[in-house]
């Protein structure tokens, strides 16, 4: 698990004359958990080399070759040896171009340290729309910089969790240092126009020469600009290395940092903020962004630079107290920024496992996508799907229900008769603003593929899973077209669930597929017919279709004939059966208070019993103390015993136990009261959705779930 660093050529990665990028890797890498596993790579004529695994790349001169291709290309050469993990390039967004078309399959991070506009590789919309397609992760290092490389882009890029911004750091001092501070006046970087050095040199004389008691200590050097300042009170120091300026700084009282042109971040104002200087800035690019306490020039000229340097001079009270609270609210340490860098590692690194865990704990943002059915006026709120959105809530996330089918019935248009294009843009749109850990759909057949595709690409670090309900047996209804459903995304979403036991799905071989049963509820499940006298002895009801709502004529069902042939040969029981007979289904409320008067209730499902598949009828028969009479090929006797469930083979022997029940209270009481007991505790929607989770993130559990154990 390596990390591979790659500095700009001819990046001094040396104590001797470093630029800001080094400084940068240096600090950070050493702070760094994964310290052990990086290695950067430059090129420098220096000697003496930072502490850490360093290569560097040695090129000889040939002018009829790219000397930027040739050091690419020698880096790959490397990553073969080392085969990297992730590879983060620093301040050269061409390289990105050129490293993917060698090795398109590895992991790219790219570190803004300049204007993205300004750099080869990142001035058009094309390249850097590339660079958001090629890159895991784009790093910024101010919301300036981020600004600046989005410019011209669509909205749909601005809120790109690639897109992030991790600040330059400094090692902060203690606040005991201001009261050694000097009467020193600081200038740290090029002596040009472009960091207002002309400005400075004018106006440090005029305010030497008004307060005779004050230096200034200049450092830095420009050999394409010669500005001169000559006074007995400037020490003219050069360039000097990165110890010595900050030793500098911490016995300055006063530092300014006054650029002219939009500098992206500003690391003399940082470093001079974390060592307890009284800093002057202009408000110029990502300059206000380096220091929390500052006096700030919107307009750079040396009437207003006097007049501030002035005003902190003579009120030594206003100078002290922004010395105290530069210190005092600095945050942006190596330590911080590291631990920045070291998430977003360990996201790729160990997705799924380190950084979920550590998520998990505290809240993941859930996008659960399936029918609420809000258009039919809590006719169908007692579902599946508002079961497990309650579980996912219980658990501390947060929960955003998108619920397709009203989407996609409100916003049908002659340009889009399904509303299906609609409906996948607003998806698009909602992870856009709400930005999920685990997208989870159920039944969500209008969401393209292909937008769960551009998804996950958008949002590499987000999971995606599918529950399905629908019966699958062979022999039942809609075997092929419900077969279809479930595989028209098993190959762009992380994890399956399906209410049938997946062993005996064959179309399910080797796909990452699992079994969940149909969840109990606390906050439905609500009836306790177990602690009272019933008047009906079975309830069952069945529809054409929940959303049709009612029967459907001349439509024909295999349950009639099995519920015609049980009443003819079980006398003296009370039946109360809806969706036959021309009695018409009953849904909410109605459903509450039928059942509610019932003793046994019917889990039949249309076609041959499979593998542990149940309608979700079964939670709202057991689930509200009925006793719950299920076929024994469902195999449900794995998780109940006789005690708990009663187990059918075939119309007569179900007709011989439904008139033995009815006559002994005290055992439908029992069965009633264990069955619920135990599916409530075993099957509830907490667990369901835990499970959903665990399996869709790739967490393990020590948990063993009942439904896993057999």
């Amino acid at each position: 698990m390596n990390i591979g660093i790659l500095l700009p050529y001819k990046e001094n990665f040396s104590p001797e004359y470093p630029g800001a990028v080094s400084l940068f890797v240096n600090e950070t890498s050493k702070k760094s958990k994964y310290k052990k596993n990086i290695i950067v790579f430059g090129n420098t004529n220096f000697r003496k080399k930072f502490k850490l695994k360093y290569v560097n790349i040695n090129l000889n001169k040939n002018l009829l070759s790219s000397q930027t291709k040739n050091y690419v290309n020698k880096f790959v050469d490397f990553q073969k040896k080392y085969n990297f993990s992730i590879i983060e390039i620093h301040n050269r967004p061409i390289y990105v171009k050129y490293l993917y078309s060698r090795i398109p399959n590895n992991v790219y991070s790219l570190f803004f340290h300049n204007d993205p506009l300004s750099m080869e590789g990142s001035k058009t919309i094309k390249e850097r729309k590339n660079l958001l397609k090629i890159c895991y992760k784009i790093i910024f290092n101010s919301n300036w910089s981020k600004k600046r490389f989005l410019e011209g882009l669509e909205n749909k890029f601005v809120n790109s969790n690639k897109l992030v911004v991790f600040f330059q750091s400094a090692k902060k001092s203690n606040l005991n240092i201001i009261n050694s501070k000097k009467n020193w006046i600081t200038f740290v970087g090029k002596l040009n126009n472009a960091k207002g050095y002309d400005v400075f040199a004018k106006t440090i004389k005029l305010i030497l020469n008004k307060f005779p008691n004050w230096k200034a200590k200049i450092i830095g050097d420009e050999k394409r600009e010669k500005i001169t300042v000559n006074h007995r009170n400037v020490d003219l120091l050069g360039f000097l290395n990165h110890e010595k300026v900050l030793k500098i700084f911490k016995q300055s009282s006063i530092a300014v940092a006054c650029s002219r042109w939009e500098e992206p971040f500003g690391r003399t104002s940082l470093e001079a903020s974390a060592n307890g200087c009284a800093v002057i800035i202009t408000n110029k690019g990502g300059l206000p962004e380096t220091v929390t306490n500052a006096r700030i020039l919107n307009k750079l000229s040396v009437k207003k630079l006097f007049k501030e340097i002035s005003n902190l001079i003579k009120k030594k009270e206003l100078r002290k107290k922004l010395q105290s609270l530069s210190i005092k609210n600095f945050y942006l340490t190596h330590t911080f920024v590291t631990s920045l860098i070291d998430n977003y590692r360990d996201e790729k690194l160990q997705i799924g496992k380190l950084f979920y865990i550590k998520k998990i704990k505290k809240s993941l943002r859930i996008l659960h996508i399936t029918n609420f059915n809000e258009r039919l006026d809590g006719r169908l709120f007692f579902n599946t799907g508002r079961r497990i959105n309650n579980g996912f809530i219980r658990q501390g996330h947060s929960v955003l229900g998108f619920s397709d089918r009203d989407i996609q019935k409100y916003y049908k248009s002659i340009n889009d008769l399904k509303g299906a294009k609609t409906l996948n843009d607003k998806l698009k749109k909602t992870c856009y603003n709400y930005k999920p850990d685990l997208i989870v759909l159920g039944h969500a057949d209008l969401i393209s593929k292909d937008q769960i595709s551009e998804l996950k690409e958008d949002y590499p670090n987000t999971r995606f899973s599918q529950w399905f309900l629908d019966p699958l047996n062979k022999k039942g209804p809609d075997f092929d077209r419900n077969k279809d459903r479930i595989l028209d995304k098993i190959d762009v979403v992380d994890s399956t669930f399906l209410t049938t036991c997946p062993d005996v799905l064959s179309f399910l071989k080797e796909k990452n597929s699992y079994f969940i049963p149909n969840p109990s509820d606390k906050s439905f499940e609500t009836l306790n017919n177990f602690k009272k006298s019933c008047n009906v002895d079975l309830f069952f009801a069945l529809s054409h279709g929940v959303h049709r709502g009612v029967l459907k004529t001349g439509k024909t069902d295999d349950r009639i004939q099995f519920l015609n042939k049980l009443r003819s040969i079980t006398p003296n029981i009370k039946f109360d059966i809806y969706g036959i007979d021309k009695v018409q289904p009953i849904w909410a409320d109605h459903y509450f208070k039928t059942i509610s008067n019932a003793k046994m209730g019917l889990n039949l499902s249309r076609g041959d019993a499979i593998k542990y598949y149940s309608s979700d009828r079964i939670t709202q028969i057991v689930g509200n103390g009925l006793v719950c009479l299920i076929d024994q090929k469902t195999d449900y006797q794995n998780f109940f015993n006789k005690n708990e469930m009663v187990f059918y083979k075939s119309v007569s022997d179900l007709s011989e136990k439904i008139i033995k029940i009815s006559s002994d209270d005290n055992l439908r009481k029992k069965i009633a009261r264990n069955g619920k007991r135990k599916y409530m505790k075993y099957f509830n929607s907490d667990l369901v959705s835990e499970y959903i989770i665990n399996k869709s993130l790739g967490i393990k559990s020590n948990k063993k779930y009942l439904w896993e154990r057999k």
